[in-house]
């Protein structure tokens, strides 16, 4: 059913093809926008800008005015040792986010959050949403994506139900974040396989992520989360090859032994606690825990209660990968 939805992430790669696709659904997208920049960006996409910021509350209100839906895919992303904001804009700017959609008259609202909440170092297989969260995050990033999937969840109502929705690794055509990540690491050879890269993973290809997003939009319960991937594992090294080939860029040949990574790690880590963050590790915890260790995600209960399917296989999503 179409209706004026308030998006917040607007520009970012998530952000971007959501609106596409709830234009095309025939909704009215307001899109907030920090600035200028961001504000061309979604207004090129369909969706009217509203200039603010998830840590301004006022803009918020006064953006989501009329709105009935929401998707709140804003995040400070980094996945450094140290992102001394970071806890801050998610945490805060959640709370802000969801506080006031429930004073604006929102209906409904999606939080879009990460398999990162779960994320401790160790390997997560077949995690469904009853796996708990870990008192011990692989770094910032997931610790500060785990309160603030708490706090959406706790702002959960029956007057504006809050749904989680959680994907794993997302890639595809217009890719700003992963794709562009791998191919710099690849360039500066900093890109080795850890213990050989044979270990599976869930991926999510973008217009997976858009169909689960729009499908709890409409379907999903109130309070629960939902992981929406591109359905059965890979092999992380199989898959990572294949997306680099597609982009035109060689895949790496050489590995390094996992028990070297993982220390390298957690002295890297170290280091840069110990300096404030000015010390930058080649790798830290948080970027271990999200490549170098098997991920796989089980996705039976978006299946049964959204009626969710990959609309798009990874083959057929790796022809639309375009060569930077």
């Amino acid at each position: 059913m179409a209706s004026r939805v308030f998006v917040t992430g607007g520009s970012g790669y998530i952000g971007r093809n959501l609106i596409r696709r709830l234009v095309q659904d025939g909704n009215e997208v307001v899109a907030l926008a920090r600035g200028p920049a961001s504000a061309a960006k979604v207004e090129a996409l369909g969706a009217r800008a509203a200039l603010g910021d998830i840590l301004d509350p006022d803009s918020l209100l006064a953006g989501m005015q009329g709105c009935q839906r929401l998707v709140h895919a804003a995040a400070d992303t980094g996945h450094g040792a140290i992102e001394t904001s970071q806890h801050h804009t998610n945490l805060a700017g959640t709370r802000n986010v969801f506080t006031a959609a429930r004073e604006a008259g929102v209906r409904r609202a999606i939080h879009l959050s990460t398999e990162a909440v779960l994320l401790s170092g160790k390997p997560l297989v077949m995690a469904t949403e009853e796996t708990p969260i870990p008192t011990r995050h692989a770094g910032s990033y997931s610790a500060s994506k785990a309160a603030a999937e708490c706090v959406a969840l706790e702002l959960n109502s029956t007057e504006c139900p809050v749904v989680v929705v959680r994907p794993r690794f997302v890639w595809g055509r217009d890719d700003t974040t992963a794709l562009p990540q791998l191919i710099a690491a690849v360039r500066s050879g900093k890109l080795a396989w850890i213990g050989g890269g044979r270990y599976s993973t869930s991926t999510s290809h973008i217009d997976n992520v858009v169909e689960g997003i729009v499908l709890a939009l409409e379907k999903g319960r109130g309070g629960e989360a939902y992981f929406v991937t591109d359905g059965e594992p890979v092999e992380f090294r199989g898959f990572v090859s294949q997306l680099l080939e597609h982009a035109g860029v060689a895949p790496p040949t050489k590995s390094a032994p996992r028990w070297l990574v993982a220390s390298a790690a957690r002295l890297g880590d170290a280091l840069a606690r110990l300096t404030g963050g000015r010390f930058h590790p080649p790798i830290g915890g948080q970027e271990y825990g999200t490549v170098g260790v098997e991920v796989t995600l089980d996705i039976s209960k978006a299946m049964r209660e959204l009626g969710y399917r990959p609309v798009i296989t990874r083959a057929e999503g790796l022809t639309t990968v375009a060569k930077p």
